[in-house]
């Protein structure tokens, strides 16, 4: 259980926020420094981040503090799924006790296993009644985040999340469907190329899975690529 920040300790955090959110012209800048102060006021987090659609309506985390935090939020964007994106599509926090055991998003799970993550911690980020994106933070060890903690999370992200709505741009809201089509896109090229090494393998869905992972590492390339690949050259072959 994370230990609570005495009120001046989190006024200075969202003071922090507001002043640089209220200097910083881009999106990027100010989620950064927003996620910064979401880190330091936890101090059992290994990284935090936010997620907010970027100026071609995707949904992107450029505020993440560490590299786990890209990594772990990659695999969710690219398979759909995952406790960051039901926090943002719920518009209710979640709040995960051990990875490892958690069955709500199965492939987000095995894809993150070899990351140093095992709790974690999301709450929207709500304007108006709106979820316009999430804020999370992730931990190395079980058991690690309670409601105390998306607690703070809110008192930290509540000022903020306004400020973003407003930072962000018009044509950027306005292309949310079309972020959501390519992401829905990217889950059907996976499962499609999960599908096939099923059957040409004879591999489970979890094995076909952490397949193409490791050659999306071994080319450096994103896991939506490889299965898009495969997928096409497979529908070469048969025609």
């Amino acid at each position: 259980m994370i230990k609570k920040p005495p009120l001046d300790e989190l006024s200075a955090a969202v003071g922090r926020i507001l002043g640089v959110l209220l200097t910083q012209e881009k999106v990027d800048d100010a989620v950064h420094h927003l996620a910064q102060a979401v880190k330091e006021s936890i101090p059992s987090a290994v990284g935090a981040g936010v997620s907010i659609l970027d100026s071609s309506g995707q949904r992107t985390s450029t505020g993440f503090t560490d590299p786990v935090v890209q990594q772990a939020d990659r695999f969710q964007y690219e398979l759909g799924q995952g406790p960051c994106l039901t926090a943002w599509a719920s518009e209710e926090q979640v709040l995960v006790d051990d990875v490892a055991l958690d069955r709500r998003w199965p492939e987000w799970s095995a894809a993150v296993r070899e990351l140093p993550i095992r709790s974690v911690a999301s709450v929207p980020l709500m304007v108006e009644g709106h979820a316009i994106g999430a804020l999370k933070a992730y931990a190395g060890e079980p058991g690690v985040f309670t409601i105390e903690t998306t607690s703070l999370m809110h008192i930290l992200v509540s000022p903020a999340a306004t400020l973003l709505s407003h930072i962000q741009s018009r044509e950027t809201v306005e292309r949310m469907s079309e972020g959501l089509q390519t992401a829905l896109h990217s889950r059907d090229l996976i499962n499609q190329a999960c599908g096939i090494l099923l059957e040409r393998k004879g591999l489970t869905s979890e094995q076909a899975l952490m397949e193409l992972m490791k050659t999306a590492r071994q080319e450096r390339t994103s896991l939506r690529g490889v299965s898009a690949e495969l997928v096409a050259g497979t529908t070469a072959r048969n025609t």
